[in-house]
């Protein structure tokens, strides 16, 4: 499974490895049962397992890829490389997008970013319009890297002194 993830995303083994002990971590904090619920997730981005917090939802919808209540390994590393300073901002750009798409229609349709986004007048955003509007304000896509990413084997060192050999089999 690693071999797989690492074709898929713009980690290294190492990172995979430190992505997978806090995956473990969170996977156990509210319930240990190996999978990360929405309760979990929300305790480790905001501090509280409120169920009322609609960011909260959206960041868990676009974790869980399969749309099955839970978070698997493969969807956390997936979803978090989003994140990763060597993702592509056309990437970021869609991440975000999906985000503000708060009905799943392909259309942004809450007043806040109309009177700008919404180039050709049609009272929705699509994916082109969100994409030109996101050029003209990089601060949308500002919280979509997270720079310690790149670090992260840095901050798990034990990670570090046992990967080397397995990233040279997965080279080889």
């Amino acid at each position: 499974m690693r071999a797989k993830l690492l074709s898929l995303i713009p980690v290294a083994v190492g990172e995979v490895e430190a992505l997978h002990e806090l995956y473990r971590k969170l996977s156990s904090s509210v319930v240990d049962d190996g999978i990360i619920q929405k309760e979990e997730l929300a305790f480790a981005l905001f501090r509280s397992t409120n169920k009322q917090n609609l960011f909260a939802d959206r960041i868990f919808d676009l974790f869980d890829v399969k749309q099955n209540g839970h978070i698997d390994f493969g969807e956390f590393v997936r979803t978090l490389s989003i994140f990763h300073p060597r993702t592509s901002e056309a990437e970021k750009v869609h991440c975000a997008f999906k985000l503000y798409d708060l009905r799943r229609t392909g259309y942004i349709e809450r007043e806040e970013t109309f009177r700008e986004a919404d180039i050709n007048g049609d009272g929705k955003i699509d994916e082109q319009e969100w994409k030109e509007y996101a050029a003209k304000n990089p601060a949308l896509l500002r919280n979509m890297t997270l720079p310690y990413l790149m670090d992260i084997t840095l901050a798990f060192p034990s990670f570090v002194m046992h990967t080397e050999a397995e990233d040279s089999n997965l080279a080889g």
